[in-house]
């Protein structure tokens, strides 16, 4: 009995000590994966738009008040948010594009289609009178957006710096470090540095 006793407890051992070593190889193998794994930032959908493109010029009413000048060169970068009142993630990126507005020093002009009523109220709701807002088919006909939230970074000289398709903060501020980098994406930056074309 006690022989059987030994056998168990050194079987016991073995096994954990195995396990020990199966899960070491594991964080290793993750940690790997990890390096290897390249930043993804915003995805770019746009066909018509690139970036270093001269971004079309509007003027229009903001239903915030007073006109918006979008496109030509402005000494400011300009931010235009595409969302809609009905998308959820939209809603749930307004707080953080206050922030980037003033951590960054941005114009984020918001744009979107639609009845102004809705508008007006969805403004309202969540108290956007701070930020430019657009009412107008044309502008996300010109940067031909499809699918929301899209995102399109004007720098001062009225060029489009960056543009991808938003669904949380790290895209936002992927548009940022992409004109930072001096590439039109973060991806385009991988690429470079790893002597690719983008």
């Amino acid at each position: 009995m006690t022989y059987a006793l030994i056998i168990s407890s050194l079987l016991s051992w073995a096994i954990i000590l195995m396990l020990i070593l199966a899960v070491w190889a594991l964080a290793r193998q993750v940690g790997l994966l990890h390096e290897r794994i390249q930043p993804v930032g915003a995805l770019s959908l746009g066909k018509a738009m690139k970036a270093g493109d001269t971004a079309p010029v509007f003027t229009l009413p903001s239903l915030t008040g007073g006109s918006v000048n979008l496109g030509g060169a402005s000494g400011q970068g300009t931010l235009l948010f595409f969302l809609s009142e009905t998308c959820p993630v939209c809603k749930t990126l307004l707080p953080v594009l206050d922030a980037l507005r003033r951590q960054e020093r941005l114009r984020v002009v918001l744009a979107s289609d639609g009845e102004a009523d809705e508008h007006l109220a969805f403004i309202a709701a969540h108290s956007l009178q701070a930020f430019p807002y657009l009412l107008s088919r044309e502008v996300g006909l010109a940067y031909q957006i499809s699918k929301l939230p899209y995102a399109v970074l004007i720098d001062e000289h009225g060029r489009v710096a960056s543009h991808g398709l938003i669904n949380t903060r790290e895209h936002l501020e992927s548009l940022l470090e992409a004109r930072r980098l001096g590439h039109a994406t973060v991806q385009a930056y991988n690429a470079a540095q790893q002597g690719m074309q983008p």
